[in-house]
């Protein structure tokens, strides 16, 4: 029986039918052309790259690539090594352990300030909303360019300290509005 292709020597390259990088459709003794030895050749170097073939016997079979004369030499010669991607048939690994992730950035300590001063408006009759609003502000600048962690918190002081400066302004207007009224 006569095989228009070498036969499979690797349990993944039969199946689909499709045939391999460097498998050529010619019998065995056919004359092998110079896009075969240079298919060969890139199998022979995946395979050195890949760390299959030590770097003696990769020149050696590579010298021997170009000297063959057919298909069936250049098969002899890859014939022990994948000639296409292997197929991953192992079990999904898990997730990383939390050793090898990269450390997760830093909070800015402005965003902190922020929030702290926000939230201390309510205890201080907003005295503490100017400040809030200034290192929410800076905190958000920072972050922009070092990839910190706390915008959230920096937003947060900022509307809190916004809200206490619009009262202390509104409150202010009162007065003056009042002040005028009254005179």
């Amino acid at each position: 029986m006569s095989q228009s292709q070498p036969t499979p020597w690797q349990p993944w390259q039969s199946g689909q039918g499709v045939p391999q990088p460097w498998q050529a459709q010619a019998t065995p003794s056919m004359l092998a052309s110079h896009a075969e030895r240079e298919r060969a050749v890139d199998v022979l170097r995946a395979g050195y790259g890949e760390g299959r073939l030590q770097h003696a016997e990769f020149e050696r079979r590579v010298a021997r690539a170009y000297e063959a004369r057919t298909v069936g030499e250049l098969a002899l010669l890859v014939a022990d090594l994948p000639q296409g991607p292997v197929p991953v048939n192992s079990p999904p690994v898990g997730p990383v352990p939390p050793t090898f992730l990269p450390a997760p950035a830093p909070t800015n300590a402005k965003a902190v300030g922020s929030l702290v001063c926000g939230v201390l408006t309510f205890f201080t009759a907003g005295l503490t909303g100017l400040p809030a609003v200034i290192l929410g502000h800076t905190a958000r600048s920072e972050m922009q360019r070092t990839g910190e962690r706390g915008d959230g918190m920096a937003v947060t002081g900022l509307a809190l300290g916004w809200l206490s400066v619009a009262g202390w302004a509104l409150m202010i207007t009162i007065l003056i509005v009042a002040a005028v009224a009254g005179a």
